[in-house]
């Protein structure tokens, strides 16, 4: 009997406990501010600049290589 009363607890604890991780979850995704997770979505297009140089840059980089 005393071992079934304490599964009861623990389920309970373990409920409570289930519950604060989840709602600390959700408080830490909508409380940061986006800047971090803005700077990373850039980063697929940081190199656009690098394989696509401006006309006055690749037209400088012509004049000295030729």
């Amino acid at each position: 009997m005393a071992i079934e009363n304490l599964f009861d607890s623990a389920s309970s604890v373990m409920t409570v406990v289930s519950f604060t991780t989840f709602v600390g979850i959700l408080w830490w995704t909508f409380s940061r501010s986006n800047s971090d997770f803005d700077a990373a979505a850039r980063l697929p297009f940081a190199d656009d600049a690098l394989d696509h140089p401006a006309p006055a840059a690749q037209a400088q980089e012509e004049r000295n290589h030729g």
